[in-house]
């Protein structure tokens, strides 16, 4: 096996996972990037090029209720965030893209804090 970087292996991934998701106007993609210090996600329509809603644990009013942005706490924060504000513009199911990141720790408890606050995928 060739000697690749982390970082190639996860471009690897998240190509894998994309050639099988795309997002629609009814049904949009919930798109997760997560860096070391903080982690964001985007309710993305492919179709039509847009973004129709998003959260991030550097926004005020998720900041100011954890203590750090790259933790299970802020994840599962940024979660509920997203899920209340595509329930507001009437998103109610998405396709889950995980960014080639593993479905483990921080980007499973973000989906489940959307999960648990009402949407689904």
């Amino acid at each position: 096996m060739a000697n690749t970087s982390r970082k190639a292996r996860k471009n690897a991934r998240h190509e894998r996972v994309r050639q099988n998701l795309f997002g629609t106007p009814e049904r949009p993609r919930m798109a997760v990037f997560r860096s070391n210090k903080n982690i964001s996600v985007q309710i993305i329509d492919d179709v039509n090029g847009t973004t129709l809603a998003a959260a991030s644990s550097l926004d005020k009013e998720i900041k100011g209720t954890i203590a750090h942005g790259g933790n299970k706490e802020a994840a599962k924060a940024v979660g509920e965030a997203i899920a209340k504000r595509a329930l507001e513009k009437g998103i109610e199911t998405v396709a889950f893209d995980r960014g080639g990141f593993l479905y483990h720790g921080r980007v499973k408890e973000l989906a489940d804090g959307a999960r648990e606050a009402g949407l689904k995928f």
